[in-house]
């Protein structure tokens, strides 16, 4: 049985309010875990059955009537969520890569929907279900409040950002609510447009130093608008798929991360660089 995930919104900035609560943004990708009549299933946020590609979490110790959702991830040599690493073992499981379903929250106990339930109730629920955390089955740690200094700590040790859910919410399934917030820990940096690419909208980067930055598909419109008055004067050369430029166009850009392959990760504008 699948259940379509409650989803968060994003917020710039952390708060601190102690009606809410504050857990680690961990960087893997939303599972949704379910065991019915002896019979797990793994799902994607999407729906996509995926139990096939981790075998190893069809016989964990959870009762049926179960649905729990939460994160599967793989930790780096300093024990920080590794998204490279994770989507390495979701494409294959000869990567070698060890996950981890860190569970933060559940839907079925006991066979029965909780949904309606509020947030720390089912907490309590869940740590019925999850008694012993494990490398492979663990619970997300959370505390009251303290968004705004877990969100700096967070940032010292380079991690993807914190989540700050309303204490009392219920689970809203298929929705995006406002009582599920994501601050992510942005970094910024000024880069060069060094192209477009032509089928769908991206933009290629330079670094400073002139080396290749990665592609940028996230422009609000207005900027849009902007670049594609003043690109023409630019162009060096172009093939079926991309327009070359002259770098000379300079841009704020926030991203994730940088990749194994030192690009930007998700790259998205921030504005016109001087």
């Amino acid at each position: 049985m699948f259940i379509s995930p409650m989803l968060l919104h994003k917020l710039e900035r952390p708060f601190d309010d102690f009606s809410y609560i504050t857990e680690l943004k961990l960087d893997g990708f939303r599972t949704i875990w379910t065991k019915f009549e002896d019979k797990v299933n793994v799902y994607t946020r999407h729906n996509n059955n995926i139990t096939s590609k981790f075998p190893e979490l069809v016989n964990l110790p959870i009762p049926n009537g179960t649905i729990l959702d939460g994160e599967i991830i793989v930790t780096d040599n300093k024990g920080r969520p590794e998204f490279e690493a994770v989507m390495e073992r979701f494409m294959s499981k000869k990567s070698g890569h060890q996950i981890s379903f860190s569970v933060f929250d559940i839907l079925y106990f006991n066979g029965e929907k909780i949904t309606n339930l509020p947030l720390l109730e089912r907490k309590e629920k869940l740590n019925l279900v999850i008694q012993e955390d494990t490398a492979l089955l663990n619970k997300v740690q959370w505390l009251h409040g303290h968004g705004e200094q877990y969100f700096e700590l967070i940032k010292q040790h380079e991690l993807e950002g914190i989540v700050l859910k309303k204490a009392d919410s219920t689970y809203q399934v298929n929705k995006r609510s406002h009582e599920w917030l994501k601050v992510i820990n942005y970094h910024y940096q000024d880069v060069y447009i060094s192209g477009l690419r032509k089928d769908e909208f991206g933009l290629l980067l330079n670094f400073e130093n002139g080396k290749y930055a990665g592609l940028m598909e996230f422009v609000p419109a207005a900027n849009r608008k902007e670049f594609y008055k003043q690109y023409g004067d630019f162009i060096i050369e172009e093939n079926d798929k991309f327009v070359y430029l002259d770098p000379k166009l300079k841009v704020k850009v926030k991203y994730r991360n940088l990749t194994k392959k030192g690009l930007l990760r998700i790259p998205s504008f921030v504005e016109w660089a001087i």
